[in-house]
């Protein structure tokens, strides 16, 4: 079991992350390595694993206060849990349906924050949200940059991290993928500095993963 980034284990060809509950959050695997248990991390299940997969490093620290927009059920949120021992991920989700499971999830785990609300409308959680390390988004919309860009400005502390999960069919059916990353990547860089860039091939079609510095 080697750590190839904070938090962040890579065993025969997996990642995994050091468990910080027993519990099972959607199927993976747990194996036990010198006395400590460890969660396989799924990259086709999340664009964050994949993005490790694919050689980004997250800029994650184990002390990061994160905060994650489009949390769903927790499927990421849960990892990023693993390796923030000593930090704190508040994780915004729309669906009153779907976050039921990452309150269920942050029942388990002190870490974790579930905050329902709109991504489109940071002022709405802003109360809730202090400024931090490490701004993280998977929400699949036409218009994903904007909203990115919004809560980076409001909450991301300057030389933060952002990382961004691009989805390019939710922004466009008849552009080419390839304009379609190239009109984030201008977007993005109106305010922030693209540091590493990868297509998530093939854990995720036609996925852009962006890491940039504010």
């Amino acid at each position: 079991m080697k750590e190839v980034q904070p938090g962040i284990y890579r065993k025969d060809g997996k990642l995994y992350t050091k468990a910080a509950s027993d519990k099972k959050v959607y199927g993976e695997q747990h194996i036990e390595f010198e006395g400590e248990t460890f969660r396989e991390w799924v990259p086709g299940r999340s664009k964050a694993g994949a993005a490790v997969m694919k050689e980004v490093e997250l800029g994650l620290e184990k002390d990061s206060e994160v905060l994650y927009l489009g949390a769903a059920s927790g499927t990421t949120v849960s990892h990023f849990s693993d390796i923030l021992e000593k930090g704190f991920v508040v994780g915004v989700e729309y669906s009153d349906t779907v976050i039921r499971q990452l309150v269920e999830l942050a029942e388990h785990r002190e870490n974790i924050a579930p905050v329902l609300g709109d991504a489109r409308k940071p002022e709405e959680y802003e109360d809730m949200v202090g400024a931090v390390d490490v701004v993280f988004q998977d929400i699949s919309q036409r218009d994903q940059p904007e909203i990115f860009l919004k809560n980076c400005r409001k909450f991301l502390k300057n030389g933060g991290t952002a990382l961004l999960a691009v989805k390019a069919r939710s922004m466009s059916s008849s552009k080419t993928k390839g304009e379609i990353f190239e009109e984030v990547k201008d977007k993005v860089r109106e305010e922030l500095d693209i540091v590493e860039e990868t297509e998530l091939d093939p854990y995720e079609k036609e996925h852009l993963f962006l890491k940039m510095k504010k």
